[in-house]
């Protein structure tokens, strides 16, 4: 991505008026993978614009009939083409990447057929380190940055997930990964609400996924029908969050579209391709100054981030620290969500945190915050009077005792 691109993409996100989502489109995959982070930001845009922008996580440009009877025609097996009864050209979906059809095998099973748009990878590369030169230049004149914003760690997060989602036999074995930590916490952290799709890994290959149909309703569309009850997104939260703070590898990608509550109830991830990992070094610091603040121990939150240190700072920098996070969180616990939002208060946390401790969130404590991120924007579109942190207070003592964060 060239500087009158990037100056344009920033203008087309950050003005009042509705973006040009067609030209957004037109400038590559990095161009929407941006979008969709800015689309889960409602302490920098309007709750309107986020909205907007949310638009690109399931309604993508589609192919023509014929463009993707090529595709299958030069990229699917043999073993597919043997496989396949029935292909509805009309896609189901579209992403940012690829999109899905549904289909009947010749055993009558229904399933969905994904295949990849194009070769992304060449442009994609080309435009994550033209963009990150010009990051670099940036930290340059103002060094805070790469531990506050840390756009270098962001353009990196985003371009080692997308890779990832370009091969889509990665989500195979995402899917397969996830689901055996479910098992193995069976007994001491039992999940019966998440289960994932099947999936036809004989004929399926980097280009092309086939997967069970699943019967159900993104998030996405129980936001847009206001069909998402409150008990859904906390055991949501208690799920995902299993995955982030006790076990550290999780689903990287976790957005309104990429979560299906399938007839009984269940959730269902998909597209799990981009699967993250935390150490224990950056998670557990993480979690505690969660846990904190739910029980409103605003001393001990502030002690825990203080663990993404080196080294502890010196007294008098603490006390200037915990000064100052005491003025962020002075209201803290009094407002909902559609008051304070998580997310404007967790950019805040950071910036005191790099700037007053020496803190370094580093690369891998990103995806765990842009999680966190996603959690906040599905509250404040559906439940924004809940008083978040508080709401998850139950949920993390259950991740201390059944997860061995002691």
């Amino acid at each position: 991505m060239r500087l009158p691109t990037f100056v344009r993409f920033i203008r087309e996100i950050t003005k009042e008026e509705p973006a040009n989502l067609d030209w957004i489109q037109r400038q590559g995959l990095l161009a929407v993978k941006l979008t969709q982070i800015f689309a889960l930001r409602p302490d920098m845009l309007s709750i309107e614009k986020c909205k907007q922008l949310q638009k690109m996580y399931r309604n993508a440009s589609t192919l023509p009939p014929e463009d993707v009877s090529s595709i299958l025609e030069s990229k699917a097996s043999a073993q597919f083409q043997r496989s396949i009864a029935s292909f509805d050209e009309d896609p189901l979906a579209a992403a940012s990447v690829g999109q899905v059809h549904r289909a009947t095998l010749d055993n009558g099973e229904e399933v969905v057929v994904k295949v990849v748009k194009e070769d992304h990878k060449k442009s994609f590369h080309r435009d994550v380190h033209r963009l990150m030169r010009l990051m670099r230049v940036a930290i340059a004149f103002s060094p805070k940055l790469r531990k506050v914003g840390n756009p270098l760690a962001l353009l990196k997060h985003v371009e080692d997930y997308t890779t990832r989602e370009l091969d889509l036999r990665n989500e195979i074995r995402g899917g397969d990964e996830l689901r055996a930590i479910q098992e193995r916490l069976s007994d001491s952290f039992p999940m019966p609400k998440l289960r994932f799709p099947k999936y036809y890994s004989d004929i399926s290959n980097e280009h092309v996924l086939v997967s069970e149909f699943v019967k159900g309703r993104t998030l996405e569309e129980c936001i847009n029908e206001s069909s998402l009850p409150w008990s859904y997104l906390i055991e949501l939260f208690r799920i995902h969050g299993a995955f982030m703070f006790g076990v550290g590898t999780f689903h990287g990608d976790l957005h309104p579209g990429n979560c299906i509550i399938d007839d009984s109830g269940c959730f269902v991830f998909i597209d799990n391709g981009a699967i993250c990992e935390t150490p224990r070094s950056v998670s557990l610091p993480l979690f505690e100054f969660f846990e904190c603040l739910s029980k409103q121990d605003m001393d001990g939150a502030f002690e825990a981030l203080l663990g993404l240190s080196g080294e502890r700072p010196s007294e008098e920098k603490v006390s200037r620290f915990k000064e100052n996070m005491r003025e962020i969180y002075c209201d803290f616990g009094d407002k909902s969500v559609g008051e304070q939002s998580l997310t404007e208060l967790m950019m805040k946390t950071v910036r005191a945190a790099v700037e007053g401790a020496g803190a370094d969130f580093g690369e891998e404590g990103f995806p765990i915050i842009r999680s966190l991120m996603y959690m906040d924007g599905l509250v404040i579109r559906t439940h924004p009077e809940v008083k978040l942190i508080a709401e998850m207070g139950p949920s993390l003592s259950e991740f201390r005792e059944g997860l061995e964060l002691g």
